[in-house]
């Protein structure tokens, strides 16, 4: 039997591909949207991509179902209560699938979704007991699945699901069975995962603090203590998957713009995210323009920021940097890309338009202005669990979401000064914060780790 783990950085999305090389045929379970790794996986092991399986209608990224049916002509397997709307084959608990030495048999394990999989793989060629479970968006390592997003309306009922999947259902198999899940560190279908992309159910039993309730109501109320933010793009990605995604274009065109053609889709409302580092972007940015650069967990901070059907410009050091771009945004169902400003920054700043800075405090000189009393607002937009741990005297608390939910309620006119961990959230609330009028922002650059590396002190009391 072949095995495969496919890991998208940033996002925690896992992906697997399993097939049999004597069969000539393989598997691809819960892809990604671009799918040229999988093609590749193909041709080089000599095996035809035959069925695609998702776990369970995903709300974090868009699926790649449709784009390997296309060049494939594979079949597409979800659960039977998935109301998706695109052809496909159905999946109940007990059906098997065989594709020579491997064999996978469905679990219906609804709690994250109410048409959530695992799907139990065993390699024939050693044994006739599973060797493995795929278990989607139920088991992480070091989590489980959130069961809030298919809405509040079902939400206890979801609870209650999740409960018997992970406690009755997974109960039944054995401490050995190595747990394979459809997501890793740095997505936002859970809360606490760790760095390892896989597991065994007994370790997971023995130190996943999810796993050892005694009863379902100590279970819910852990569940439903605080849920991670969820960004505006997971409604639009559901939708997305239930449809079937749109088929990405074949052969991209060239679309490097001048100012002048920027600046006039920008007139037509177009969000220009400039995906440079925070120092580049405070040197000089496109008014109205909102930092997000381009390092990990991008597609988690678009999708906070940037409605998902709006038409987008990027700024980025060159072509290589935009390409990479629109995969990422892709990935998210951000489809509306309309280019990117040729030349860069440099290119606005000769045609003579104007631009903005974003000023950017050290920790030296934070603790200047704060040791003279001259920081009107500061402002910590970490989540709760970070500043509980530790946070600067003085600071109030604003959480990221908040702020792009609500706004910030603060004067506009008067100086915000804005922190986060490293400097990178910062930078997006703070160029939101001037897209929407705040006229004296600034943001700690290297924000509370430079802090403490500087060997400033940190109130440790939550606040």
């Amino acid at each position: 039997m072949y095995f495969k783990q496919v890991v998208v950085p940033g996002m925690g999305c896992f992906s697997y591909v399993i097939g049999c090389p004597a069969a000539r045929a393989m598997a691809v379970i819960d892809p990604k949207r671009d799918v040229q790794e999988y093609l590749d996986i193909s041709r080089d092991e000599g095996m035809k991509i035959t069925h695609v399986i998702n776990t369970h209608v995903h709300a974090d990224h868009v699926s790649g179902d449709q784009e390997l049916r296309s060049r494939t002509g594979a079949d597409i397997y979800v659960h039977a209560s998935a109301p998706v709307e695109y052809p496909h084959k159905t999946l109940e608990e007990g059906d098997v699938v065989e594709i020579g030495a491997a064999k996978f048999e469905v679990l219906h394990t609804p709690g994250h979704t109410p048409n959530s999989i695992s799907l139990l793989v065993t390699d024939k060629s050693r044994s006739q007991e599973p060797w493995m479970v795929l278990t989607g968006d139920l088991l992480f390592v070091g989590d489980i699945g959130r069961p809030d997003l298919p809405g509040a309306e079902i939400l206890e009922e979801q609870v209650k699901n999740l409960y018997d999947s992970l406690y009755v259902k997974l109960g039944r198999y054995p401490d050995h069975l190595e747990v394979y899940p459809a997501h890793g560190q740095g997505s936002l279908c859970g809360r606490g995962m760790s760095f390892k992309a896989s597991s065994t159910l007994g370790f997971e039993r023995k130190n996943n603090l999810m796993m050892q309730y005694k009863s379902f109501e100590e279970f819910r109320q852990a569940v439903m203590g605080e849920f991670p933010a969820r960004p505006k793009s997971f409604s639009h990605i559901i939708q997305t998957n239930l449809k079937g995604a749109p088929l990405l274009e074949r052969c991209p065109i060239d679309q490097a713009m001048n100012p002048d053609r920027f600046e006039e889709r920008m007139k037509l409302g177009a969000i220009v995210i400039d995906a440079r580092d925070t120092a580049a972007f405070g040197g000089f940015h496109i008014p109205g323009s909102v930092n997000i650069g381009f390092e990990k967990q991008l597609a988690n901070w678009v999708g906070m920021v940037v409605d998902p059907k709006a038409d987008i410009l990027l700024v980025v050091k060159d072509r290589e940097d935009y390409d990479a771009m629109c995969t990422e945004l892709h990935r998210i169902g951000y489809d509306n890309i309309y280019g990117y400003l040729a030349g860069g920054i440099a290119s606005w700043l000769m045609s003579g338009r104007p631009v903005e800075k974003l000023s950017q405090l050290s920790a030296q000189q934070l603790l200047e202005k704060l040791d003279k009393g001259q920081v009107k607002h500061l402002v910590d937009v970490r989540t709760p669990a970070e500043r509980k741990a530790g946070h600067i005297e003085g600071s109030i608390h604003r959480p990221l979401s908040e702020i792009l939910e609500k706004g910030l309620d603060l004067p506009k006119d008067e100086e915000v000064v804005v922190h986060c961990g490293t400097g990178y959230r910062s930078n997006i609330v703070a160029s939101y914060l001037q897209q929407h009028g705040f006229t004296n922002v600034h943001s700690v650059a290297g924000g509370l780790i430079a802090w403490t590396n500087a060997g400033f002190t940190v109130n440790r009391q939550a606040a």
